[in-house]
């Protein structure tokens, strides 16, 4: 059939495949507007993007063109619908993968994040405590670092240091209250050295 004797608007798309596989550009530009919009609208229903649904129709015209001399094809129109939603399927995936692995990469910063956050709270913290237990008079933070660190009972603690077990006791609350004073501002973040300075 002479192309130019036919307008390519009026030929079939047996016809089109045909001239198409011979390199005729202007066979290529009817199968173009012949199916672009409608496969760009399956596309764009699907993904709700009009730049990823024009670039999906734009790959599968050009993946069309460049292999026109190899590629078999049937029926030119259900080999483009079935090639857009391939397309489209591909590009969920990998979106997904990509969505996925994003994910896991904020999940586990999150978390190194978290950890550091942590660590650097809890050497704070041993920091204060410290600075607070050197601020106790002696006898007292003896006998809390034997209380509270070595887990000592008021009858061993009053053998050990050699005062009564009430005299114990005095330095014991005497050291708590001072401490709770001088970390009452870490007492809000970490509830649980409240416990432990009671």
């Amino acid at each position: 059939m002479n192309s130019s004797q036919w307008t390519y608007a009026a030929w079939t798309d047996t016809e089109l495949l045909d001239a198409l596989r011979a390199d005729e550009e202007k066979a290529f530009a009817e199968i173009y507007k012949r199916y672009c919009y409608r496969l760009f609208t399956v596309a764009y229903r699907k993904l709700n993007s009009r730049q990823v649904a024009e670039e999906l129709v734009q790959d599968l015209f050009a993946d069309l063109w460049g292999r026109r001399g190899i590629i078999q094809i049937q029926q030119l129109e259900s080999y483009l619908f079935s090639a857009i939603r391939y397309r489209i399927i591909n590009y969920i995936k990998s979106k997904k993968i990509k969505s996925g692995y994003e994910l896991y990469c904020r999940l586990s910063a999150s978390d190194a994040d978290t950890d550091t956050e942590k660590l650097l709270a809890h050497n704070d913290l041993s920091e204060a405590l410290l600075d607070s237990m050197r601020k106790l008079p002696e006898k007292s933070r003896e006998i809390f670092q034997l209380s509270r660190l070595e887990h000592y009972t008021v009858p061993e603690i009053s053998v050990r240091v050699k005062l009564s077990e009430k005299s114990v006791e005095y330095h014991l609350t005497k050291s708590l209250k001072l401490l709770r004073s001088y970390l009452r501002d870490y007492l809000m973040l970490v509830p649980i050295l409240f416990l432990w300075l009671r």
